[in-house]
């Protein structure tokens, strides 16, 4: 894996992880009782943003470290994905 590969690996993660994560304990207007004229009631009150990227940060982290020692070992490879058999046979390691 070379570094950008893992620098986009961890920029996709942590992304999914925020777009998942923000809409836990959100209180929009509409729940506090204090809806601002001429805002909708499901637009946030407390968002606590910078709470809930720390928690992306640590939980990306984690994922990431994980894929990264997956890919790097080679527990999985692209060939355990090919159920069609396009790819053709695997090439064969030299032995000495």
């Amino acid at each position: 894996m070379t570094i950008t590969s893992a620098i986009v690996l961890y920029a996709v993660l942590w992304f999914m992880t925020f777009l998942i994560v923000i809409p836990i304990r959100l209180q929009t207007q509409g729940d506090v009782g204090e809806v601002v004229p001429g805002t909708h009631a499901g637009a946030p009150e407390h968002h606590n943003l910078k709470t809930k990227a720390k928690i992306t940060t640590v939980a990306a982290a984690v994922m990431w470290g994980i894929l990264y020692w997956i890919i790097t070992t080679g527990v999985i490879t692209v060939r355990d994905f090919d159920w069609f058999n396009r790819m053709g046979p695997a090439p064969v390691e030299a032995t000495q």
